[in-house]
């Protein structure tokens, strides 16, 4: 049962690794990678020397964090409220309904989107006309597209992301709660005092691996939500090698934006997991 997970890897994640040589070649078709010539550290050169290449790391970071921050808790939150329901139809129901939305493609989701928030056509500006008489560009203005972009992505995936949690609070004793309500203890002080620590290491785990992917910003919602007037803050490595590297053909200096992508997940979730190591909490 394992050999097709090791397979997986071997054939998408290690074969690829060696493909990284062109970060340090002028790769082109016709020489291929072997034969293409060496250049040392050139592109990375290019890389940091460009105050463009700054703004969408910079950009990259700071999407990636908003991310972390705002919905790291909500599928933590959504596990707790489901696990608090006692009927059995509504549970499930209400697993189905929060749980769809992931299995969807960010192109279904990115027209949901457009279309409650479009400025001309969009169902919120239709009623803020009636209401107000007048609109509003949310997808325009920089605060409200981040917004957008936060929400969009919490609604796709915080239901999935809840079946972890879930998975985690049907190990924890009914017993411990039955002795604090015997205590006097109400729902809040056991959802801190039991509930919470009894998934901490669970909640540590997927902070370090979280921590992983701190500069990778999902390309497809990006992309679908994304315009001219808010790329100062919507071009992200993801875009930006698409543009540079697929369409411009600019191989080797994305591969070497890609690589040095790759160096800093790694050095953010081997400093995670030292941290996480002191308090007893550690990945490995």
């Amino acid at each position: 049962m394992f050999i097709p997970g090791v397979i997986y890897f071997i054939v998408f994640r290690y074969v690829p690794m060696f493909g990284l040589m062109i970060a340090f070649k002028d790769y082109s078709f016709r020489s291929g990678i072997i034969g293409s010539e060496w250049v040392g550290l050139k592109h990375f050169e290019s890389l940091f020397r460009s105050p463009q290449s700054s703004d969408i790391i910079l950009n990259s970071l700071w999407l990636s964090l908003l991310r972390l921050v705002v919905g790291f808790p909500f599928p933590i939150i959504l596990a707790i409220l489901l696990n608090e329901v006692k009927k059995t139809w509504f549970k499930r129901s209400m697993q189905t309904v929060v749980f769809l939305p992931h299995f969807l493609s960010w192109v279904i989701v990115g027209g949901i989107v457009l279309t409650l928030f479009a400025q001309e056509s969009g169902t919120v500006n239709i009623l803020l006309e009636n209401w107000l008489g007048r609109t509003y560009s949310f997808l325009y203005q920089i605060p409200s597209w981040i917004t957008i972009y936060l929400g969009s992505g919490i609604w796709k995936e915080a239901g999935f992301g809840a079946i972890i949690y879930l998975a985690a609070l049907s190990s924890i004793d009914p017993g411990l709660y039955e002795s604090a309500a015997i205590d006097g203890a109400n729902k809040w002080r056991q959802i801190v005092n039991i509930t919470l620590p009894g998934i901490s290491t669970v909640i540590v785990i997927m902070l370090i691996l979280s921590m992983g992917g701190i500069m990778e910003v999902s390309f497809d919602q990006v992309y679908i939500l994304g315009n001219p007037v808010v790329s100062s803050v919507s071009e992200v490595i993801s875009t930006w090698v698409y543009r540079i590297g697929l369409q411009g053909a600019q191989f080797s200096l994305t591969t070497a934006m890609g690589l040095f992508e790759s160096a800093v997940h790694l050095v953010l979730i081997v400093a995670a997991n030292q941290i996480a190591r002191r308090f007893g909490k550690e990945l490995w």
